[in-house]
């Protein structure tokens, strides 16, 4: 279904970006696959188009109908730069935003970089799976190996910094690594505002981490 996902959605009016990815193991930052957890992230230009879309297109309803389990995340982008497969698939829009939010970075590797980049994310998962501020996280790709994501849910912006740039953790040493090897071909960065979600994530909800938002 994943596969065969591509012709639908070429199709479904108002779909401004789309990808399909599969996830990783455990914390989901791991080279080893996971069969059972997939993503979809779609690019629409409103809430409202997003969610009569996804209640009334076909694909979508053959998916909730098929899995055990889905979870949506409805997201208003903050800030990004970057590009994916070339493009800027987000538009930021509004005020700086202090409250909870979603980060997504995306990085297609250089293939002679590989080794270097996965002998560093088991300790960023370890690290990452460790932090009681962060409310969900996951790694997801599109090709496996070589094009990964990664997506992550804090209360605000300052708990999301003091992981990511502490002077002494592994994911600043990790950011300096790749800007001094030039181990990316093409990166993205982005922050969005979280709206709304529905359905479950292994039975819960993972934004009531998060207390009233």
């Amino acid at each position: 279904m994943m596969g065969a996902a591509r012709f639908s959605l070429s199709r479904i009016s108002g779909l401004e970006f789309w990808k399909l990815c599969g996830s990783g193991t455990g914390e989901g930052f791991t080279p080893a696959f996971n069969s059972g957890v997939f993503a979809i992230l779609c690019v629409w230009p409103d809430e409202r188009v997003a969610r009569s879309r996804l209640r009334e297109e076909r694909l979508f309803r053959l998916y909730r109908n098929k899995a055990c389990e889905h979870w949506t995340i409805y997201l208003a982008p903050v800030s990004a730069r970057g590009a994916w497969s070339g493009v800027t698939p987000f538009a930021p829009a509004g005020p700086e935003w202090d409250g909870p939010l979603a980060a997504l970075t995306r990085a297609t590797l250089r293939p002679r970089h590989i080794l270097r980049f996965w002998k560093r994310t088991p300790t960023i998962s370890r690290v990452i799976g460790a932090d009681p501020n962060v409310a969900f996280k996951i790694g997801i790709g599109e090709v496996p190996f070589l094009q990964q994501v990664t997506f992550s849910i804090w209360p605000n912006p300052e708990t999301m910094a003091a992981f990511a740039r502490a002077p002494d953790g592994p994911h600043a040493g990790a950011i300096r690594a790749v800007r001094d090897g030039g181990w990316f071909r093409e990166e993205l960065y982005a922050r969005f505002r979280i709206l709304d979600d529905s359905g479950s994530w292994r039975g819960e909800r993972p934004l009531e981490r998060l207390g009233p938002r």
